[in-house]
């Protein structure tokens, strides 16, 4: 007898279990199902940025620099962007760094200035460098074969005696960056001819004051260095005072031109050979 109730109890507890879990899934228990939702789109822009440090004053190149996709919210204005130069050569071409740029770093029209602009010449000059122009002739300019960038030693002309008149000559400065010339090419008939007017070198301030007392006792002229020896890393560079003194060294040692006028040979300083 007390099995048989067992029994009953049993599977009138299994009944009810079934009864309340078809109830549920009927009256539709249980845990939803959430379904996951995209993350938000983040509007993009492609951004000129530095692909390696830029020091003050290097010329930029497609190589220095790539496309990177930036926050448009975080764009500023003043960015090289894609949508607005699209072409990397177009948007670095003639271009140079007037501040330092980091790897990485948009470029900006605060951070790179233009060569036609007026902030040029001082984004080239080197830190602690002045850009001076002294006038020149295609003469004294070399014949016109100097261009920015090329090196020069400066020529000062001085008369030494009037009966007769001699001429002597010393190097003032030596291995000086030229950082632009004036000049212009005329037609002239079958041939053309190069006009030079001034030249813009690069001095430190002892330099310019040196240049300029030499321009009110003489003539300059400009004395083309070749490549091999446009190291600015050379000591006459670091040191122009004790460059400039070894160049007077040499010179007033003899070596030099001679002067024949009227019979009568003579050096530029002025003694007879």
């Amino acid at each position: 007898m007390n099995m048989q109730r067992l029994l009953i109890l049993g599977l009138a507890t299994l009944a009810a279990g079934a009864a309340a879990f078809l109830a549920r899934g009927f009256l539709g228990g249980g845990t939803p199902t959430v379904a996951a939702r995209p993350a938000p789109m983040i509007a993009t822009s492609e951004v000129l940025v530095a692909s390696s440090a830029i020091q003050p004053g290097q010329a930029l190149n497609p190589s220095l620099v790539h496309w990177q996709r930036w926050p448009k919210s975080n764009v500023d204005a003043s960015f090289v962007t894609h949508d607005v130069t699209p072409s990397i050569e177009r948007a670095v071409t003639g271009t140079v760094a007037r501040a330092p740029i980091l790897s990485g770093e948009p470029l900006s029209e605060t951070k790179i200035v233009h060569t036609d602009s007026a902030g040029f010449m001082a984004a080239t000059l080197s830190p602690g460098m002045r850009a001076m122009s002294i006038p020149i002739t295609t003469e004294s300019g070399a014949g016109g074969f100097i261009l920015p960038n090329d090196r020069v030693d400066l020529v000062m002309t001085i008369q030494t005696s009037d009966n007769p008149k001699t001429y002597g000559a010393k190097i003032v400065l030596a291995n000086v960056r030229v950082l632009a010339v004036d000049q212009t090419i005329k037609q002239d008939r079958d041939q053309k001819v190069v006009l030079a007017k001034t030249a813009t070198l690069e001095l430190s301030p002892d330099q310019v004051r040196t240049v300029v007392r030499a321009q009110a006792s003489g003539a300059i002229s400009l004395a083309l260095r070749p490549l091999s020896e446009s190291n600015p890393a050379v000591a006459s560079l670091q040191h122009p005072t004790r460059a400039a003194a070894a160049a007077n060294d040499d010179e007033d040692s003899g070596t030099g031109v001679t002067v024949i006028r009227y019979g009568i040979t003579s050096g530029l300083n002025g003694r007879k050979e």
